[in-house]
């Protein structure tokens, strides 16, 4: 059985007179082994008579037998002697113990199978090897059945007993360790708040998840699941009634996830984990998951479950949560990229208005991922030379002529092509490099300013419109810029033209506002983008210094009449008021998005000064504003329809939606 024979050999018998057998000296080898006898110290009597050396060698040697034997027999630990063909020799009474039975009922029997070292091929090979005299030791860990039923740890060890061929074999009973082991590991493994699995345990189960999935070949669905939950508003709870009630709730939601991943019953192997990973995050792992359908019930079963009110010792308790639900195949799935897309969704779920779930959505995430590389480069692209201004016109409503520009700024990004500001602005505005690039824009634009100035001096000079973000005034000392730049580059401050949007202008207070009423008297043009859609606290207009309102988008478009449409008449009643209550005091009006001739003619039926828009020009390089300087751009255009002047109505691009600036 098991590659050895199991045939029985006789025991040979010594010729000492005591008839001592090759167990016994197998037993006093490897007592000897582990307890070298210590010389017995000399007597102080009169030495005994003389004894024939020979004599004295054979009584010296039973008496060590007998001595070896009695150890043998009263140890504590199981020990049994093994011969080269894996049969028991001789066991002693602790060894019989605990196998149920008698020392002598273990004679000629097979010790692997006494012990179960065949149940692994590698633990089965290292003890042949052992057996062979190739390996001198063997260590492991086994899971025996008492008699009476119950089962018990032991560590197997064996060694060879020198000069005999054969090996003791020593079974300890580790159970007390074993369970000490598992109540660490379980006090490591758990949240000592809610009991459940810890995030080390939840990461430990979700990998081993991945990997036996790949591992399978039929029986599974090969696909995972995860349900990511935060709870809304948890700090509020333990700022205002104290830790000990946060954890409290904590444990009741808990229990209350628990019984939705026991009511679904999900999973061939009941593979569900509910795990706190944290603060107030629960994960719920749906092994074997049978598509985004039944995640999304779980989702919708959890989010019911944690909005029922919360009774805890007195204190009655609503809140809501957040999930973020990924579900995908396990092939090529990572526990890192499952718990990243997670995470992802669940941040989608809270910027959506929280108390939501949340599917994971590869579009939107591919968005975020090439916004997230858009800002690792943006300020390296400054420096790196990868971006650029293109101008269009701002068209005086009654002549035609070109009375200025705004400057729009281009991104050539390397990987993603050319990219228009409604890609990046916010961007740069979250990590604060707006500020090295707006200080690029307005020193590009004002050196541009200059440079047409100075090659056609017979032309009225043409100002230069740049946007100006909110976080520039707060970041940076945006007067001292612009003062620097207008001192490099030689422009006349009346044709520098500042555009900041009505939500950033309109309340404005203590150094943004100082720093535009300094800018306004150093002679610098003030304008308020976007008029109309922000806060439009008429109020604030009679105290900041702003000499410009460029009207929205939004209002000019409901002046066409054309191509059948009919317009609210009450779009150019807004517009007329506006326009005059700008007038009266001091501010000239730009409209936005002017696409048609219609549109520029009611503009200057109400008193609009300048209009913006595809009508005239597209954004261009700064050669084709040069040729337009001085003429009357889109004149020929008046009579022709949009679509004829070879332009798209309402596209989102420059002139048409702040947004796209």
């Amino acid at each position: 059985m098991h590659g050895h024979s199991r045939a029985l050999r006789e025991p040979t018998v010594s010729g000492t007179p005591e008839g001592t057998g090759s167990a016994a000296d197998s037993i006093r080898s490897a007592v000897t082994e582990r307890h070298p006898a210590v010389p017995a110290a000399p007597s102080a009597q009169a030495p005994a008579p003389a004894v024939p050396a020979a004599a004295d060698g054979s009584l010296r040697a039973r008496s060590e037998s007998r001595d070896y034997q009695a150890a043998f027999n009263a140890a504590h630990l199981a020990m049994a002697v093994v011969d080269r063909d894996g049969l028991v020799v001789t066991a002693n009474p602790a060894f019989a113990g605990l196998l149920g039975t008698e020392p002598h009922a273990l004679a000629h029997r097979c010790a692997a199978d006494l012990v179960d070292l065949a149940a692994e091929a590698r633990t089965w090979a290292a003890y042949q090897e052992v057996l062979r005299g190739r390996q001198a030791r063997l260590r492991c860990t086994r899971r025996l059945k008492h008699p009476d039923g119950h089962s018990l740890w032991t560590e197997v060890t064996l060694g060879p007993v020198p000069g005999t061929g054969n090996v003791l074999l020593s079974v300890a009973d580790i159970s007390d360790r074993r369970d000490l082991q598992a109540r660490l590991r379980h006090l490591q493994m758990h949240d000592p708040v809610t009991r459940l699995p810890n995030r080390a345990l939840f990461f430990e189960r979700l990998s081993a998840a991945l990997e036996a999935s790949s591992y399978e070949h039929g029986g599974g669905t090969g696909r995972i699941g995860l349900c990511y939950l935060d709870l809304d508003g948890f700090k509020a709870v333990n700022d205002t009634l104290g830790h000990r009630v946060g954890d409290r709730l904590l444990t009741a939601v808990a229990a209350r996830l628990t019984q939705c991943a026991d009511q679904s019953g999900y999973g061939r192997r009941g593979g569900h984990l509910v795990a706190r990973l944290g603060g107030d995050e629960f994960a719920l792992l749906v092994e074997d998951s049978t598509g985004t359908e039944q995640l999304a019930d779980l989702a919708r079963s959890v989010l019911a479950a944690v909005q029922e009110p919360f009774d805890l010792a007195g204190q009655r308790l609503s809140v809501s949560a957040s999930i973020g639900v990924v579900e995908r195949t396990t092939a090529g799935t990572s526990a890192t990229g499952l718990m990243q897309a997670a995470d992802t969704t669940l941040y989608w779920a809270k910027a959506d208005g929280k108390a939501r779930w949340t599917l994971f959505d590869p579009e939107r995430n591919a968005h975020r991922m090439t916004r997230q590389a858009l800002s690792s480069t943006l300020r390296p692209a400054v420096e790196q030379g990868e971006f650029e201004l293109e101008y269009q016109p701002l068209v005086d409503l009654e002549s035609g002529v070109v009375r200025g520009v705004e400057a729009l700024v281009r991104w050539n990004h390397p990987q993603f092509g050319t990219l228009t500001p409604n890609r990046f602005i916010g961007i740069a505005e979250e990590d604060g490099s707006i500020v090295q690039l707006g200080q690029w824009v307005l020193r590009t634009a004002c050196r541009q300013a200059r440079r047409w100035q100075l090659e056609q001096p017979g032309d009225a000079p043409v100002f230069v419109s740049v946007n100006v973000a909110v976080r520039q005034v707060w970041d940076s000392d945006l007067v001292g810029d612009v003062a620097e730049i207008l001192a490099e580059t030689g422009l006349a401050p009346q044709l520098l033209q500042l555009e900041l949007t009505e939500s950033a202008v309109m309340g404005s207070a203590g150094r943004p506002l100082q720093a535009l009423q300094a800018l306004s008297d150093m002679g610098v043009r003030i304008a308020i983008d976007d008029f109309g859609t922000g806060y439009s606290n008429l109020a604030y207009l009679s105290r900041l210094p702003v000499s410009v309102l460029k009207l929205d988008g939004s209002f000019v478009r409901g002046f066409r009449y054309e191509e059948g449409r009919h317009p609210n008449p009450a779009d150019e009643t807004i517009v007329e008021a506006l326009v005059q209550l700008a007038h009266r005091l001091g501010l000239t009006v730009t409209a936005e998005c002017v696409e048609t001739a219609g549109q520029a003619a009611r503009l200057r039926r109400v008193g609009c000064d300048t209009g913006q828009g595809w009508l005239y020009s597209r954004a261009v390089a700064p050669e084709r504003i040069a040729e337009m300087i001085g003429t009357r751009p889109g004149a020929d255009d008046h009579a022709r329809t949009p679509d004829q002047a070879g332009r798209a109505p309402g596209s989102g691009d420059d002139g048409q939606s702040p947004a796209a600036r």
